[in-house]
């Protein structure tokens, strides 16, 4: 039952009390009161959990106060300190102690003190000595009082006290009954006034003189009291003094940086002020020291005051560049690194020498650390002049240690062998800097020590990383910097007998490979799929023997690649370089004469046949060797790689629309090919660039790497070029049968074959039109994979390992392709395929029932990248633009189907350009139909819309042609 009723006028109080144990606390109460508005005697304590019932007398500020001063109550204190529980009065009487007190008694003034600062506007009462909340009222003082401590120091003794001062008057508390109710910091309890200090001042510091005028120390004492008493009470507080003297000096400060050195470990700097001969690490949290000195009888205490906020200054200025407070205990700084660094004991020095002008210039003192080494503080750099000789750039470099010279030769090994430490003439150690490590690490590995340093000239890359890097004076000639910036190649003039045009980026490459050759330099073109890398080298050929020939010369140039591309070759090159002797050095008559390939001006060869006939290719000096597909060489222990290296040629070049297929490792093999020793040995570059780059993402060495090999990879994507394409280009793309393959069609074929020409001889062929169908469905099968007209079949389908090699290509280009097939079974050979191989893919034939989830999914999961369409079920209602690529995977009797499939991916919505390539099996009824089509296409576009309408059109001397 309450004792105040809510309902009627009350008044919230703060008592001041002594309780009898825990010492002076507040307590917040209820008075209600009388009609007339003066306090009942009706009280009651407060706690949160009652203070609800009182809403309407207090405000916001008393919940604070409330749930603050609940902390003060005695259960509280003890069920908090205590931890078991017990009864109030057991507990003072068997446990409480002075240590218990000790212990406690900071944490309940801290909330007195939070509580204060809450009360100015509050009532505030002293509890009378009955425990009456509201007994005589207090008032806040309205600003901070100042204590002067007195000395007087006479022959016999030295007498100490203070004076209190409040708003510049003197007041008396001695003999006043005045209480200190709180001693860190102190409040005083004075003729109904709660005092509170400026400085902070401990309420046991005016403890002994409530009842007491002054405290003596006799002069035996006086050495000891002086040093521990007197010193540290004039650094904190003001002090008056008779007898000795305190002399306050001002000086000028000098900050200090000294290395604390930790060898294998993170090293540190500390922050030191010397202020005259007195010296102070930064945040030790005193403002003024005091030295005592003492002269005869005579005491002379020093007092230094500190500008704390100039040192504060001094902090923020080196933290602004790049130190960090290393903890709040030990104040030291540290060098601030994002990630890890591998060695962070020298990080200081280098952040000293990197800074040091400055910090000199600022004022600051640098300090050696502890030990024997004496290290050189000092700006580090080098002096790099490059110069371009024949076919060198030599390289000349001093390096500068704060005033010492240094040729740049006598740090090779240090840099290489990653030692921070070289020593110096003088006896000193300068710290190479980390970052030299890595600017200059691959100038010293690749460069060939003479009587100074040389760099082969296809080392270029390195020689403007060290341009870009503001690093080095360099004098090279204007045209060879513009190897990096591909874009202002000297325009060279085209072919006579090129037929065709290149477009503008693929004439940048056409011009690019002769200013390779001007230089003796191998090349990579590296062009996305479908951006006409073949034409760009036909071109280049065709200009190639043409100028021989302008000199009255001859030359003869090596083409390798995946037997897949070789009948794609001749077609490209009948098209666009008609006037080029083709030779192609393949299958079992091959002639294996050396002689024969002077004949021709371009020879044709697969990785296979290569790695077999390495002997008859070796003994011959091509003009120029070209791999395509390059990424074939990639694995250096391979046979390819091992027969390539051995071919003799005035030039060399590759392409590839993924020189790294599956690994950085993948570019060693094929740059070696081109420009031996760009990337060092096979082990350095692993070390260097693969592991570094693959297992710690080092975007540095990336960063390098790139550097390295620019200037003699030119890849253009799709999306670069975009604005140079036709919205969709179609390629057709030859594949040769296999061997079991064209055995199995050889086969087949014969069987059609002498039955129809039975059929057409006894008049019988217009009712055997339906066989003649059946017989060019299978032999269309079989152009295909033989597999799918016999489950058995064990042998390859040359336009399967077309189709396959392709499709890799343009996955590792990051694209999407949709592959159109009218045969089901075709579709599930490639579904087997990218299972075994775990490529993810979405199908849809006749038979598939959710369509759209499918179509969704391809759209927009981006780790689906393929598409298997039937075309009877692909043909109409699908909106595929995510695609940009189309696979035809056989030739249709109708092209208007064809074309539909293709508009799959090339209707509105389509933002990229579109690829279109269609397999063709060369020798093959694919091949026939494809003539036939085109012929027929003009005469009949409307009337061929099936396949037994195509049969029918056909007279019995077209099937002779296709069957021939």
């Amino acid at each position: 039952m309450l004792r105040v009723d809510s309902s009627k006028p009350c008044q919230i109080v703060y008592s001041i009390c002594k309780h009898e144990f825990l010492g002076y606390v507040i307590e917040p109460h209820i008075v209600q009161l009388n009609p007339n508005g003066e306090f009942s005697l009706t009280y009651q304590r407060l706690f949160s959990n009652t203070a609800k019932e009182f809403g309407n007398c207090i405000d916001d500020t008393d919940i604070k106060l409330i749930k603050i001063l609940d902390e003060l109550e005695q259960a509280n204190v003890i069920r908090k300190y205590h931890k078991k529980q017990i009864r109030p009065i057991e507990f003072f009487a068997k446990i409480f102690n002075d240590q218990f007190f000790d212990t406690i008694r900071p944490k309940m003034e801290k909330r007195m003190v939070e509580a204060l600062a809450l009360m100015r506007d509050k009532q505030i009462y002293q509890m009378s000595k009955e425990g009456y909340p509201a007994g005589k009222k207090v008032v806040i003082a309205e600003e901070a009082a100042s204590v002067l401590f007195h000395f007087r120091r006479n022959e016999e003794e030295i007498r100490y006290f203070p004076t209190i001062k409040y708003q510049g008057m003197r007041i008396e508390f001695m003999f006043k009954n005045a209480e200190v109710i709180c001693n860190h910091p102190a409040w005083m309890l004075l003729d109904d006034v709660l005092y509170y200090f400026d400085k902070e001042i401990e309420g046991k510091k005016l403890v002994p003189f409530l009842n007491k005028r002054y405290i003596a120390i006799a002069r035996s004492n006086e050495q000891s009291y002086m040093e521990k008493f007197v010193a540290p009470l004039i650094e904190k507080h003001n002090v008056y003094a008779e007898g000795f003297t305190i002399v306050s000096e001002k000086f000028e400060a000098t900050p200090i940086l000294k290395p604390i050195y930790v060898e294998g470990g993170v090293s540190q700097l500390q922050l030191y002020f010397r202020y005259a001969d007195y010296v102070f690490p930064y945040g030790d949290g005193r403002v003024v020291s005091v030295r005592i000195e003492k002269q005869g009888d005579e005491y002379f205490f020093h007092r230094v005051k500190r500008s704390i906020a100039w040192e504060k200054g001094k902090l923020e200025q080196v933290e602004k560049m790049g130190l960090k407070m290393v903890s709040s205990l030990f104040q030291n700084l540290e060098v601030a690194v994002e990630g890890e660094e591998e060695d962070r004991s020298f990080s200081v020095f280098e952040w000293m020498n990197q800074h040091h002008d400055e910090l000199i210039a600022d004022g600051f003192e640098l300090e050696q650390p502890e030990g024997q080494k004496r290290y050189l503080f000092g700006n580090s750099k080098i002096d790099l002049q490059v110069k371009e000789g024949n076919d060198w750039f030599d390289i000349y470099a001093v390096v500068h240690f704060g005033p010492y010279q240094i040729p740049f030769m006598e740090l090779r090994n240090h840099i290489l062998n990653r030692k921070k430490e070289f020593l110096l003439p003088s006896g000193e150690i300068a710290v190479i800097p980390e970052k030299w490590f890595s600017q200059y690490g691959n100038l010293l590995v690749f460069a060939e020590q003479d009587k100074g340093l040389k760099l082969r000239k296809h080392h270029i890359g390195l020689i403007n990383d060290l341009a870009d890097g503001e690093l080095a004076g360099i004098t090279i000639n204007r045209k060879l910097q513009r190897l990096t910036d591909f874009e202002q190649m000297e325009e060279v003039a085209m072919p006579q007998n090129f037929t065709g045009t290149l477009r503008h980026y693929q004439k940048a490459g056409y011009n690019w490979f002769h200013f390779l050759k001007e230089y003796h330099f191998g090349g990579c073109l590296a062009d996305d799929m479908g951006l006409g890398k073949t034409i760009q080298t036909l071109a280049l050929l065709q200009k190639n023997k043409e100028d021989a020939e302008a000199q009255g010369g001859k030359c003869t140039s090596l083409i390798i690649m995946p037997t897949s591309l070789i009948y794609n070759w001749l077609n490209e090159a009948k098209k666009f370089a008609p006037k080029l002797k083709m030779m192609v050095h393949t299958g079992t008559l091959r002639n294996k004469n050396p002689e024969v390939f002077g004949r021709y001006d371009v020879v044709i060869t697969t990785y296979g046949i290569t790695r077999i006939d390495i002997d008859v290719l070796k003994a011959f000096y091509f003009d120029y060797i070209i791999l395509d597909e390059s990424q074939n060489i990639k694995n250096p222990s391979s046979k390819s790689y091992q027969a390539v290296k051995l071919l003799k040629s005035g030039f060399k070049l590759i392409l590839s629309g993924t020189p790294v297929e599956n690994s950085v490792n993948d570019l060693w093999t094929q740059m070696s090919f081109i420009n031996p020793g760009l990337l060092g040995s096979q082990k350095f570059f692993m070390d260097e660039f693969v592991t570094p780059i693959e297992k710690k993402k080092d975007e540095e060495k990336a960063r390098k790497l790139q550097a390295l090999i620019k200037p003699f990879v030119m890849r253009r994507t799709k999306e670069q070029v975009a604005t140079e394409l036709p919205p969709k280009t179609e390629n057709l793309f030859y594949c040769q049968m296999s061997e079991e393959q064209a055995n199995v069609y050889e086969e087949v074929k014969s069987e059609y074959r002498n039955e129809l020409l039975q059929a057409l001889e006894d008049g019988t062929f217009a009712k055997a039109q339906m066989q003649v169908l059946q017989g060019l469905i299978k032999l269309r099968q079989i152009a295909n994979h033989p597999g799918m007209i016999d489950e058995n079949y064990e042998g390859d389908s040359g336009k399967f390992e077309s189709v396959t090699h392709t499709l890799m290509n343009v996955l590792d280009g990051g694209h999407k392709v949709l592959i159109f097939s009218q045969f089901v079974k075709q579709l599930t050979i490639y579904r087997q395929h990218f299972e075994k191989e775990h490529i993810p893919y979405t199908y849809l034939d006749g038979s598939t029932q959710n369509r759209g989830e499918i179509v969704k999914k391809f759209q927009e999961d981006e780790n689906t990248r393929v598409f298997l369409i039937s075309i009877k079920a692909g043909g109409v209602g699908l909106n595929l633009t995510e695609a940009d690529y189309v696979f035809i995977l056989d030739p249709w009797w109708n092209p208007a189907v064809e074309q539909q499939a293709i508009d799959r991916t090339h209707r509105i919505g389509q933002t990229k350009n579109v690829f279109i390539y269609k397999f063709i099996t060369k020798d093959t009824v694919e091949e026939k139909i494809l003539a036939l089509q085109q012929r027929k296409l003009s005469l009949s576009r409307a009337l061929i819309t099936t396949e037994e309408s195509f049969i029918k059109s056909l007279s019995a001397d077209d099937i002779k042609e296709i069957l021939a």
